[in-house]
Formats: structure tokens, C-alpha cells, sequence
């Protein structure tokens, strides 16, 4: 019945529907403008940005200026943050995080880590409005409206705040197949974003394969080169974690922090950025430093030695 009404929607009605979804405060008139000029020109409404990367590359995103990330902003929280997403997916959510993804693969003999090639370019115009935006809930030019607003040249550009969201409700489908196939061979199976990764005693070609097959379905390629099988005897990272044992961020992680606070206190912090050649003030130093052993603690809360640091930072 929804779906009958609004394929009959008249122009005004469309209107009226883009008006409830709250998604910029002011005269009528003046938001429709607002939200039908920053659609056509959306191009306008970004800035490039390029971020280092640890491999020493350069990761691109599309920054939105204010105007469409407010709007973006009440995209997400209006709209599509309710949207269900599948039980895989461990980022982007309130109460995600990169424990939660390695934990469920600790201690496992074999893990497997797949990549998806170019993930967020992939994902185009058709892939948002068709799965996001359905025509059962939303009138035909709202759909394309509110699509045009959370894309940017026929994908979805990575630094807008809606993206990430979109991009797991997209792939609820693909991930709940994967899921389902996991189940059936006792395999565990997480997805952060577009590393996959699979754990127990299995086939690799056999996921390899099923994996890859399902993908193409969703327009999406498997990066090859990313591909990783790791052992009980390796050293198994998964989002950045340690799961062989236990729970516990890369001994070269820590080994730099331990570093970094034996010359501080020796030398002094200041001293210390005078011997390193590091241009920065005291106190974003201690932040970026404070930062890192919050992030081993939130790994292992027991670990007394950056319990200490912490402390000590603390102190400063």
C-alpha cells in the first residue's frame, strides 16, 4: 500500500514529505532551496583531504563543508541510524569497537583476513538509493534527493558522516549470506569496514571462493594482495589486536610507548621533543601520548605498567 501511494505522490506532497524529515530549520521556502541547491551542486560542497597513512601512503577524503554536514548529520540521525545492519558488522555503530571485532577470534587456530577492493568507491548512486532510500518508504524525488545528498560523483565519499552507516546497511545482505555460510562450516566470521575475517578450522579456497562469488553480486571485487592466513604459530593481528593468547596490542606498539616515557622522564618532556626534532607543545604531545596507552588499557585493562604511565601522565 505505501508503496502505491507514493509512486502517485504529486510534487507538492514530495515536498511536504522532504520538510518532515527535518533535515535543515528555517522558512519553509528557504529549506527546499537549501536542500534542492545543495543536491544539484554538490561538487561545491567538498574539500579533498589527504591523511598519512601507516604504510606511508596517503589515504583521500571527501570533507563536506558545515552546511551539507549538517545536513548529512540529520541524514544519520533522522533517518537512517535506526536502519537494521547485520549482527557481522562491528564498526560504525554505537558500542562498536575494534575489541569487539577481535575478540570473538581469540585463541583460534586458523584466521583468514579478507579485504574488499576500493570499498567505499564501489559503492554507488544506485547502491544508496536502492537500499537505503527504498521506494516503499520514500517518494521517488526524496529518494533521489536524500541519495544525491549522501553521494558525491556516483559513490560514496569517505569522510562524509553518513557514509559509514550506509555502507553497513548495504551490506547487511552480503554479510548475513556470510554469516549463515559461516554457521554451516563452525566458522567465525566479523566485518570492520572492509576487512573481513574468519576464524577456526576450514578450507581457505573454499571461503576464498564463496566469498568473492557473493561480492560480485554486490558489485564488489576481493583485494588479493590484502589477503592474509594466519597461524597459531604466527603472531595474529586482527583491527590492529593481538589474539593469540589474549587480548594485548603489538609488542612494537608498546615497546614504543615504554620508549617514549623512559626519555621523558630521563630528559624532561620538553628536552625530550628538543632531542627527537618534534615541533609541538607540551600538552598535545602528553595528549597523543595519553591517547596511545588509553588504547592499550582499553585492550588490557589489567596491565599494570600503563596503569603507571597513565598515572604519571596524569601528573604532568
Amino acid at each position: 500500500m505505501a508503496n502505491n501511494y507514493f509512486k502517485y505522490c504529486t510534487k507538492e506532497q514530495e515536498m511536504e514529505f522532504l520538510l518532515s524529515l527535518g533535515l535543515w530549520k528555517g522558512e519553509e521556502k528557504e529549506v527546499l532551496k537549501i536542500l534542492y541547491s545543495v543536491s544539484n551542486h554538490i561538487e561545491k560542497h567538498y574539500e579533498y583531504l589527504e591523511i598519512p597513512k601507516k604504510d606511508g601512503n596517503k589515504r583521500k577524503l571527501l570533507a563536506p563543508d558545515f552546511l551539507l554536514k549538517q545536513i548529512q548529520k540529520n541524514i544519520l540521525n533522522h533517518i537512517i541510524k535506526g536502519l537494521s545492519i547485520s549482527k557481522y558488522a562491528t564498526a560504525y555503530y554505537k558500542g562498536s569497537d575494534i575489541v569487539k571485532n577481535a575478540e570473538v577470534h581469540l585463541r583460534k587456530p586458523i584466521i583468514l583476513k579478507l579485504d574488499m577492493k576500493n570499498f567505499f568507491d564501489t559503492i554507488t548512486f544506485e547502491h544508496v538509493k536502492s537500499f537505503v532510500f527504498k521506494e516503499e518508504y520514500f517518494p521517488e524525488g526524496v529518494a533521489t534527493i536524500l541519495t544525491k545528498l549522501c553521494t558525491y560523483q556516483n559513490h560514496l565519499p569517505q569522510g562524509a558522516p553518513t557514509s559509514p552507516t550506509i555502507s553497513n546497511i548495504i551490506l547487511k545482505e552480503f554479510d548475513d549470506e556470510v554469516g549463515n555460510f559461516c554457521i554451516e562450516n563452525n566458522i567465525t566470521y566479523t566485518r570492520y569496514c572492509d576487512d573481513m575475517t574468519f576464524s577456526g578450522r576450514f578450507d581457505k579456497e573454499k571461503i576464498i571462493s564463496f566469498v568473492g562469488e557473493r561480492l560480485k553480486t554486490f558489485g564488489f571485487t576481493l583485494n588479493h594482495k590484502k589477503t592474509k592466513l594466519l597461524t597459531k604459530g604466527k603472531r595474529q593481528i586482527i583491527t590492529g589486536i593481538v589474539v593469540n593468547e589474549y587480548l594485548n596490542t603489538p609488542r612494537i606498539y608498546r615497546k614504543e610507548i615504554r620508549k617514549q616515557i623512559y626519555y621523558c622522564k630521563k630528559f624532561g618532556i620538553e628536552k625530550h621533543l628538543q632531542n627527537i626534532g618534534l615541533d609541538i607543545e607540551k600538552d598535545i604531545y602528553l595528549e597523543s601520548l595519553k591517547g596511545k596507552i588509553l588504547f592499550v588499557l582499553h585492550v588490557n585493562k589489567e596491565d599494570i605498567e600503563f596503569k603507571n604511565y597513565l598515572d604519571w601522565i596524569n601528573k604532568q
